[in-house]
């Protein structure tokens, strides 16, 4: 298999095409946590707001306030819909059996007030079985989905404490109460993350979530909001193979494992090794590119470096980025220099120019574009001092595995995903030669 490091030349027509394809449509981001919970608290929201209309239609029909068995069926309705996603069905039934009650409240308030001072709806209001229950049905819909997607967020220890001023803000319509609004913050917390099969979740929620770093070129790189690099692109044609929508997900070298088991994502794509210990507690699928570790130095002192003897010594400094294979690969074998951790992996580079640092240690693929793109950094050793394959980091489910590996072989077997690593790495790599 044909490796990044060896297609950093893409021509530069190669690299005006998929900036041209690039063009089309928003560019890819992270997702907001804060959002998605925002989005939770806006839908429940303006599920409350339509109870005066409701109340107008059902008072000008002179039907009932109360429609128990409508009531039942929504709330039970909510509560299947939750469990194909892999949320607490018995959670989210009370986030609704809140709404219904609150909503049942406000309309038997309006009735009171329209008997005690007269009617004084303004305007017609929209038909309950053509309008309203159908606009109430969607929000039942997409409050499932966003749910779905802030349950993360939901599940936080301190979520109640870090929400409640939000709340008080978004939950504005007649008939909260800081009581009721804080029942439903408790609710919305007991809802959890979601578990079980991740394919499921995707199918039933058409949402597929990647975690990813965005700060490791040419595979996952964050610049001014928007995200780039091959494996954003291939997140992209994953996410369109399963009829899903990508969500990109942040996660980081330190933290990928215990995201990943904390549910936080479905899969994640960010030029992954594969490791024994990542392998002990997830699933990779079939490899997708090779390479190993090798040094990158200052170009005028390439020489100096040969071989990993020649920079382990007490007289130089390795510098490396926390949590990943980098690190576990100098603490297990650099015993004699000096080794400097730095937090970002996106300036990391600009130390050993700066003569803060002497070398680092990293994939080749990562050595061979920022050489390319700094010209006072070169490559200090002709191979690799390991050998490592990079695949797609997944939950231990043998449904997603499948579908995820038939997907690689069948864009492996067509080249479209070697199409893609070219594009990416040329792209990447021209922005960045022009100053972006």
């Amino acid at each position: 298999m044909r490796t990044l490091a060896l297609v950093l030349t893409a021509s530069l027509a190669a690299v005006a095409a998929v900036a041209v394809a690039r063009s089309i449509g928003p560019p890819a981001r992270f997702q907001d946590p804060d959002a998605a919970v925002m989005q939770v608290l806006h839908l429940a929201d303006r599920r409350l707001s339509l109870m005066p209309a409701v109340a107008a239609w059902k008072w000008q029909q002179h039907a009932p306030v109360t429609a128990s068995a409508r009531e039942q069926v929504v709330i039970a309705h909510a509560g299947q819909l939750a469990r194909p996603l892999g949320l607490s069905g018995g959670a989210v039934e009370r986030v609704f059996a809140l709404q219904v009650r609150l909503a049942r409240e406000e309309e038997a308030r309006l009735e009171q007030r329209w008997h005690a001072v007269g009617y004084d709806y303004r305007g017609q209001p929209p038909s309950l079985q053509r309008v309203l229950r159908p606009q109430l049905d969607q929000l039942t819909t997409d409050l499932l989905r966003a749910l779905y997607l802030a349950a993360p967020q939901l599940g936080r220890a301190d979520f109640q404490s870090r929400y409640w001023a939000r709340a008080a803000q978004a939950l504005h319509a007649a008939g909260w109460s800081d009581a009721s609004r804080r029942e439903l913050l408790a609710d919305l917390h007991a809802i959890g993350a979601p578990s079980g099969s991740a394919l499921e979740h995707i199918r039933a929620s058409g949402i597929i979530r990647i975690g990813t770093t965005g700060d490791y070129a040419p595979f996952s790189l964050e610049s001014a909001g928007a995200l780039s690099g091959a494996d954003i692109d291939l997140g992209r044609s994953l996410a369109a193979s399963l009829g899903a929508q990508p969500v990109f997900v942040h996660t980081s070298w330190p933290g990928l494992m215990s995201d990943l088991a904390a549910g936080r994502f479905d899969l994640a794509m960010s030029g992954i090794s594969i490791t024994p210990a990542r392998a002990a507690a997830a699933a990779f699928s079939i490899p997708y590119e090779s390479g190993g570790k090798t040094i990158i130095v200052r170009c005028a002192d390439a020489h100096r470096f040969p071989s990993l003897a020649a920079l382990d010594r007490p007289d130089e400094t390795i510098i490396v980025n926390p949590g990943g294979t980098n690190q576990d690969y100098v603490r297990a074998n650099v015993h004699h220099a000096r080794v400097r951790v730095f937090p970002d992996n996106r300036t990391i580079f600009d130390e050993i120019l700066q003569h803060r640092a002497d070398a680092m240690i990293t994939d080749d693929v990562e050595v061979e574009l920022q050489a390319h793109e700094h010209p006072g950094l070169c490559r200090g050793m002709a191979g690799t001092l390991t050998h490592a394959d990079k695949a797609i980091l997944m939950p231990k489910d043998p449904a997603l595995l499948a579908a995820v590996n038939a997907w690689l072989r069948a864009g492996l077997a067509h080249r479209r995903l070697a199409a893609l690593i070219r594009a990416d790495s040329g792209s990447l790599d021209g922005a960045r030669l022009q100053g972006r």
